[in-house]
């Protein structure tokens, strides 16, 4: 699969971002709490992918349970667009809903079962 350039964005601009991933990279929808409630869309993409161009310093983090994902939220207008997940230590898990522009159209949409997340996470790993 070939990479190309995206750019995401929190809702006022103050945390800017840009990442590799296929143009048609998969999308994984979770049913946790958190994401449930956010509606969050999650495209997984290697740390070494990712670069902030801008306020990677107005990013707030949230923990809860296992303190081990690292929820990453804009302190100016709230909006999560992107976090280290528990699931991928290596990749940050990016918000397609962030994604500024049309270049990302995932072919593939995964289903996680996040409330039972034990259970579940090895067939997660095995698809992304």
């Amino acid at each position: 699969m070939d990479k190309m350039k995206h750019h995401g964005s929190c809702h006022c601009g103050a945390v800017q971002f840009e990442f590799l991933a296929p143009a048609d990279a998969p999308v994984t929808i979770c049913n946790c709490s958190i994401c449930g409630l956010s509606a969050y869309q999650h495209i997984f993409v290697p740390k070494s992918d990712l670069n902030f161009t801008r306020g990677q310093d107005v990013l707030t983090e949230y923990r809860f349970e296992t303190k081990q994902a690292v929820h990453m939220f804009c302190k100016t207008c709230g909006i999560k667009p992107l976090y280290q997940p528990r699931s991928h230590p290596d990749q940050w898990s990016v918000n397609l809903r962030c994604v500024i522009s049309d270049t990302l159209s995932p072919k593939e949409r995964i289903e996680f079962d996040g409330q039972n997340w034990e259970a579940s996470i090895t067939g997660l790993r095995e698809k992304t």
